[in-house]
């Protein structure tokens, strides 16, 4: 009996693993270079596009499909890029095997796996794209670029953007295939982020940390070694840029333009996070699944994890009300207050003026509660104080109306702190 059981046991393992056997597709990328090569024996625009679209688009796998969608591809894209980068195609080509990879990559998913049990299984799919991404992930499916995430150091990279090159630069983007396809493969499992910097962060910090934990492989992203050998100056810039809005590119997915310098530094922010969370936690199974099934919605779960991990000089909930202290408000108006009744219908010009002074450049005028019948027509002669602490606007009001008008978030200081939202309401005279 003891060995019908174990049989049993081996037998249920076994199938479990057939079940989860990795699934890998690259047919978009024979069809690309098939498509590139019939482009390449013509000067005819019309003739590669028909190429482009005949032997590449037309053949996409779904992997394509959703890679195109995401990132915004278009035939028009793919034919200039072809044009555009002869040198950087010819010399990225030979890399272009992503087969020889796969047991390298079914080896880390398996580990992965065997950190978080409830892996569920999703394809991998290798497709050409345009330069906008190594890789993604879109309805269950794990993408790959593989004009990027397959070029090395001998990739001829000087055809290419200057924003583009420091990608290739910064390391031989291949030799970390297949832990970029372990941490697409954990977004795969998570649930939708919430898009506000640190949801952000944090969904990308639990990808890393988590491939790089369950394969054992260093993070290839320069933004985690920096974050660590330069803690605390990272920790205290994102905690004054938590709640800008404004500054996300210097944090996530963009070039980082302040003093930093170095980009995507909001990963190591994400990673940090979750690197704390796991070592002060007694369960470390449950910190795994917690961190990879976090609802990015429930903001109590989010704000327990941050706090947990002690990264930051204080809880979540007092550095945003540090923010809210310090955001600037509308504190009158003229030539009425707001809530007044029996306002003279024509043209009106309504002066705001602020608590502090704002950047001269940016504003917002929406519609209120009631609706766009409700909001009047507004010219397009807007003027700001030369201090920037008013703002003067003309409306057109007509006669026995209520009207509202909302003052948007997007009016902001010099330091991306955003104006606190105002509504004006107010009626006119018969």
């Amino acid at each position: 009996m003891r060995n019908t059981v174990l049989l049993l046991l081996l037998a249920s393992g076994l199938l479990s693993a057939r079940e989860f056997r990795q699934e890998f597709i690259v047919a978009d990328v024979q069809h690309f270079w098939k498509a590139y090569d019939q482009i390449g024996k013509t000067p005819d625009s019309s003739r590669q596009y028909r190429a482009l679209q005949e032997l590449y688009l037309d053949k996409a796998t779904p992997g394509l499909k959703s890679l195109m969608q995401v990132r915004g591809y278009s035939d028009q894209l793919y034919i200039y890029s072809i044009r555009k980068f002869p040198k950087f195609w010819k010399s990225v080509r030979k890399n272009m095997t992503p087969q020889k990879y796969f047991p390298e990559i079914e080896a880390d998913i398996a580990k992965l796996k065997t950190l978080y049990p409830a892996l569920k299984p999703a394809p991998i799919y290798f497709s050409v794209g345009c330069f906008r991404t190594n890789g993604t992930v879109h309805e269950g499916k794990v993408l790959i670029g593989c004009e990027t995430a397959l070029a090395d150091s001998k990739t001829f990279v000087d055809e290419l953007p200057d924003w583009r090159r420091p990608f290739y630069k910064e390391s031989s983007p291949v030799a970390g295939l297949s832990l970029l396809c372990t941490h697409e493969y954990v977004h795969t499992q998570q649930k939708p982020l919430v898009e506000n910097l640190l949801s952000k962060c944090l969904y990308e910090g639990v990808a890393e940390f988590v491939s790089c934990f369950a394969t054992g492989k260093p993070s290839n992203a320069p933004a985690i070694a920096f974050g660590k050998a330069n803690e605390r100056q990272v920790v205290e810039k994102f905690v004054a840029d938590m709640y800008l809005m404004s500054n996300d590119y210097n944090w996530i997915w963009g070039e980082n333009q302040n003093e930093l310098k170095v980009r995507d530094l909001g990963y190591y922010i994400g990673y940090e996070i979750c690197e704390r969370f796991y070592m002060q936690s007694e369960d470390k199974p449950a910190a795994i699944a917690q961190l990879i099934e976090l609802d990015f919605t429930d903001e109590a779960a989010v704000e327990r994890i941050i706090d947990a991990a002690q990264l930051f000089p204080k809880p979540v909930a007092q550095l945003y009300a540090d923010y809210e202290a310090k955001r600037p408000t509308v504190v009158s108006m003229s030539p009425f207050v707001n809530g007044a009744k029996d306002i003279p219908s024509g043209l009106t010009k309504i002066t705001l003026n602020f608590s502090q002074p704002l950047n001269g450049y940016h504003t917002g005028i929406d519609f209120g509660p009631l609706g766009a019948w409700a909001c009047p027509k507004i010219s397009s002669e807007r003027i700001w104080s030369g201090d920037g602490t008013s703002w003067t606007f003309e409306a057109d009001l007509k006669p026995n109306m209520k009207y509202q008008i909302l003052i948007s978030n997007n009016f902001r200081m010099a330091d991306g702190t955003r104006l606190k939202p105002y509504l004006i309401e107010f009626q006119t005279a018969d």
